[in-house]
């Protein structure tokens, strides 16, 4: 299977499923929450909306290819890059970083037929808290 046709498996208009997803730590953001990929060459681009715990919107956005290479990320507080690998034809890996640092590291598994993604995050956020979270996108 090459590249293209894994990443357009991948790209949609993706939304938060609050009620199918735990935030640890949380609170949950108030949500919608929406998240835009797109493929690009040899990668994807994310763009990525919504609302946070506190009521304030939030925005932000990066691109990266597949070759786990840092990237910088606009608009969001919690990292500055992130790294993006394949894993398979229905998984990709993302690795946060924030002052070089990696805090936490996303793993993005897709439903076979392309309406749901599961992200499970884990690490250790900004604050130094442990994070274990498992977040539903579906289209």
């Amino acid at each position: 299977m090459n590249a293209t046709f894994a990443a357009d498996m991948f790209s949609g208009n993706w939304k938060l499923n609050l009620a199918k997803s735990k935030f640890d730590p949380g609170p949950a953001p108030k949500g919608p929450n929406f998240s835009k990929i797109e493929a690009t060459n040899d990668g994807l681009k994310f763009t990525n909306t919504g609302v946070n715990a506190e009521g304030q919107p939030t925005a932000n956005e990066w691109s990266g290819k597949f070759d786990g290479k840092d990237n910088p990320v606009k608009g969001d507080p919690n990292r500055d890059t992130a790294a993006l690998k394949k894993i398979n034809d229905n998984t990709i890996e993302i690795v946060n970083k924030k002052d070089g640092k990696v805090t936490t590291t996303t793993r993005a598994v897709f439903s076979n037929d392309g309406k749901t993604r599961t992200q499970t995050t884990t690490g250790t956020n900004t604050k130094g808290e442990k994070v274990n979270s498992s977040v539903v996108y579906e289209k």
